[in-house]
């Protein structure tokens, strides 16, 4: 007899055992993916509920471990997968069928593709989007790009590196930031944003918080709303995306970048910005935002110390498990330089290995400043998931 590991890490490796040994491709990964573990955490359980887990845990084969209001499974997908069924469950666990069954179906098949305004974008390869910032104070390039001639030119730089979306800023997020007055940040984008559609660069994406910015933006040729306030911070934002059919990327922060670093409190930093992003996500579906629109970012460096930021990138698989597509920004963060000891100004490798990092763990969408470095790293990433 002879015993070799396979990756636990990654379906790929039981996918392919499975087709070198005569499977079919497609009931090959299947299959990994049903054996593949998860992890889930089951809160706010009542008592008579955690004894019924516990049992149907040992009858099983799963891993159960629990506590009180609480349980943790860790078992292969197939085995999860009667939890969410109605015709399978067994009595007492009811109530888990919904949520498990969101986990299970972005486990087994995570988004596809991103509906922005009049288009679609594909999610099977890394979609990097350039940060084209024309503010006078953002952390790492302010005051670079303030002419609209420059903004042009590095956003054809940026495309011609690989950017399939330029993302154009005229408010600073930095920490400690102050807020803009809406008529600067209006009169900082619409005109870059004009240009760039003029050119038909992009699709172009918008970095605001604010209601009467989105609306001058997407008359001026925006796709894509991006609030790093996850559209909490203007009640009015919401009717313009929903109204507009522009695609929105839901950012995780806490309070303001005022006072933001203040709030950087957790127990749990992943499952718990997993469930404040479900909770925006839900609020701008219910807002009329279409759920096919919504890309949700677990926002790096906002509202999260450097050690938590790690925790974060090393569990997306968290906020992977909304179901919705999944975009990051650790371009030049803090934390980055935290781990390296480098400059804001020579932080874009360390980018590029966040980046490739987040591939591995589920994110499809990449907000970078160098898109040259960043590209580079995610093919290398991709192609170890290419094989399906």
């Amino acid at each position: 007899m002879k015993v070799t590991a396979l990756a636990a890490h990654t379906p790929e490796a039981v996918r392919a055992a499975l087709v070198a040994r005569g499977w079919d491709a497609q009931p090959a990964w299947f299959a990994a993916s049903g054996v593949r573990p998860l992890a889930v955490i089951l809160e706010d359980i009542t008592d008579a509920e955690r004894e019924a887990l516990v049992h149907w845990g040992a009858k099983a084969g799963a891993d159960v471990l629990t506590g009180v209001g609480w349980g943790l499974v860790v078992a292969a997908a197939s085995r999860l997968a009667p939890l969410a069924r109605p015709d399978r469950v067994p009595a007492g666990l009811e109530r888990l069928g919904a949520d498990l069954g969101r986990v299970l179906a972005a486990h087994a098949e995570p988004p596809q593709a991103w509906e922005i305004a009049g288009q679609q974008v594909v999610l099977d390869h890394p979609v990097i989007v350039g940060i084209l910032n024309v503010t006078p104070d953002s952390f790492s390039d302010g005051g670079r790009f303030v002419a609209v001639d420059r903004a042009i030119a590095q956003a054809e730089r940026l495309i011609a590196d690989g950017c399939e979306l330029l993302d154009v800023g005229g408010e600073s997020t930095r920490p400690g930031a102050a807020a803009v007055a809406v008529d600067d940040e209006i009169a900082r984008v619409v005109p870059v944003i004009e240009q760039l559609a003029r050119r038909r660069l992009g699709p172009i994406s918008v970095d605001t918080r604010r209601a009467p910015v989105a609306r001058a933006a997407i008359a001026a040729g925006a796709a894509v709303v991006n609030d790093v306030a996850g559209l909490a911070f203007d009640p009015e934002l919401t009717p313009v995306v929903a109204d507009a059919g522009v695609g929105a990327i839901l950012m995780h922060m806490r309070g303001t970048p005022d006072t933001m670093d203040s709030l950087a409190t957790y127990r749990h930093v992943a499952a718990e910005v997993a469930a404040e992003l479900g909770q925006a996500a839900a609020r701008a579906e219910q807002g009329g935002v279409a759920r096919e629109r919504i890309v949700v970012d677990p926002g790096f460096g906002f509202a999260k110390r450097p050690e938590q930021n790690f925790r974060l990138l090393d569990e997306l698989a968290s906020v992977v498990a909304l179901g919705y597509p999944v975009a990051v920004g650790p371009s030049r963060k803090r934390f980055l330089g935290h781990a390296t000891g480098r400059p804001v100004e020579d932080r874009d490798r360390a980018t590029a290995v966040a980046c490739a990092l987040a591939w591995e763990r589920g994110a499809r969408v990449f907000r970078v400043h160098d898109a040259a470095v960043a590209r580079e790293a995610l093919q290398v990433a991709c192609a170890t998931t290419s094989s399906r």
